[in-house]
């Protein structure tokens, strides 16, 4: 018989093999007997700030990436907002005799109210934006020609452009032509890109141009100053996105500067506006008080602020705390780093908005898109810089920060637009997807190996 296989001991490295010659034959172990390949050296991991730099590339290169950046920052503005309202707004409130929270309460409703008119627009398709523009465009002509009659519109701080619906309850109509400017005149100018038509110049301005002065009129009819220079931004913005050339856009820009610059010059008020333009004294009659008082405010705020609630300035010092110079109250109170806080924000909130605007190839989306980040950010801008004291006082309140039902309410629909519209790009419709429970466990079911009944 051939003599019988012995094992090797715990000690050996393979197995050992008696041959029918009687002479011990070693097999060397499966990992020898493999070929070793040749070992290459690992490039040297770059932990400096170019690999930094990279990895921040590819984060803002995803698909997804402005469409969280849009609620987002949305999110966190209107929350920050509640809470310097509710803050801002407590000494006012005493000082009417009214309960502390009482702005608050409205803003807060205001803000729910907002939240479902934003998920009602990030849902509903471009399609129907469209639909919407003309009925929206046609309701705030006439609730802006309604502020106009005695009677029914109402004065507050001296401008007529306001409608009381009853109790506490009041609209303000030209909040909303901003958003139906935005619509109408995408639509407008999607249509016309569509025929080619916006290569000739009268195609391009008419009707566009004629709609938006009369927007423009009805709100001046009132004295709004502040929400005249928001509207003249848009009609800028949207002809820039068109592609307006050089000299017929600084035509109409400086059609528009004069016809500013004669309202200002004619209007004592607005005078005294813009010579508080850096003012540091309070002026021999007081005219820059509120520019003053904002100025205080940063500056006893330091880096991190006073505390909420801790503001001295809101005791009767600084007047509107809680709508057009809120964002000095946060100053005073959340210092510089919450102030740069709110300007990254709405840094990110614009950034979003272009990249969206600027990664579609539907003509109504990039003109609607670029419609709202101009309001947004013009918006801000003008508000930020009356307070700093670099701009005159419009006004204007802060976007989705300040107090205001009537402005809160459009903003917060026109962030639905940018969300609705960044859902809609190819690359994130798919990633979107893919992040669905149901599409993701389908596609991990249909991924896996199936295995035998017995195996573990």
């Amino acid at each position: 018989m051939p003599a019988m296989p012995a094992l090797a001991g715990p000690g050996s490295a393979g197995l050992v093999l008696r041959s029918r010659a009687g002479g011990a034959v070693r097999r060397p172990p499966a990992a020898r007997r493999t070929a070793r390949r040749p070992s290459t050296p690992r490039p040297p991991r770059d932990r400096g700030p170019r690999r930094l730099y990279e990895q921040a590339r590819r984060a803002w290169d995803r698909p997804l990436t402005a469409y969280y950046l849009i609620l987002g920052s949305s999110l966190l503005i209107t929350v920050l907002g509640l809470v310097m309202v509710y803050s801002a707004s407590m000494i006012k409130a005493l000082e009417l005799s009214l309960p502390a929270s009482y702005f608050f309460r409205k803003q807060f409703l205001a803000a729910a109210l907002g939240t479902g008119l934003l998920l009602i627009a990030s849902r509903m398709p471009a399609k129907l934006h469209r639909a919407l523009s003309y009925p929206l465009l046609m309701g705030a002509i006439f609730l802006m020609v309604l502020v106009q009659i005695p009677g029914i519109g109402h004065a507050v701080n001296g401008n007529q452009n306001w409608i009381y619906l009853g109790g506490p309850f009041q609209l303000q109509p030209s909040e909303f032509g901003k958003l139906a400017l935005i619509l109408w005149g995408a639509d407008l100018l999607a249509r016309k890109q569509d025929k080619r038509l916006l290569t000739q110049w009268k195609h391009m301005l008419v009707p566009l141009v004629p709609v938006a002065f009369l927007l423009l009129g009805l709100i001046m009819l009132g004295g709004d100053m502040g929400t005249a220079i928001i509207l003249t931004a848009i009609l800028f913005g949207l002809l820039w996105l068109a592609g307006a050339p050089t000299r017929l856009f600084a035509g109409v820009l400086g059609i528009a500067g004069l016809v500013g610059f004669m309202l200002i010059k004619t209007n004592e008020n607005r005078m005294s506006r813009l010579s508080c333009i850096g003012a540091i004294d309070l002026g021999p009659k007081g005219e820059c008080w509120q520019a003053v008082h904002g100025i205080y405010a940063l500056a006893s705020g330091g880096w991190f602020g006073s505390g909420l609630g801790a503001s001295v300035e809101k005791w009767g010092q600084l007047p509107e705390p809680h709508t057009d110079f809120i964002f000095a109250i946060a100053g005073e109170e959340l210092g510089l780093a919450g102030t740069l806080s709110v300007l990254a924000l709405f840094a990110a909130l614009g950034y979003a908005g272009i990249r969206v605007a600027g990664r579609t190839e539907d003509p109504f989306v990039r003109y609607a898109a670029g419609g709202v980040t101009t309001w947004i950010t013009a918006q801000a801008v003008v508000n930020i810089g009356a307070v700093l004291g670099l701009l005159p006082i419009a006004g204007v309140p802060l976007p989705l920060f300040s107090y205001g039902g009537s402005a809160l309410l459009p903003t917060m629909f026109a962030v639905g637009l940018l969300i609705a519209f960044a859902r809609e790009d190819p690359a994130a419709k798919a990633a979107l997807a893919v992040r669905r429970p149901g599409v993701r466990w389908k596609t991990m079911r249909r991924s896996g190996k199936k295995r035998p009944s017995g195996e573990r």
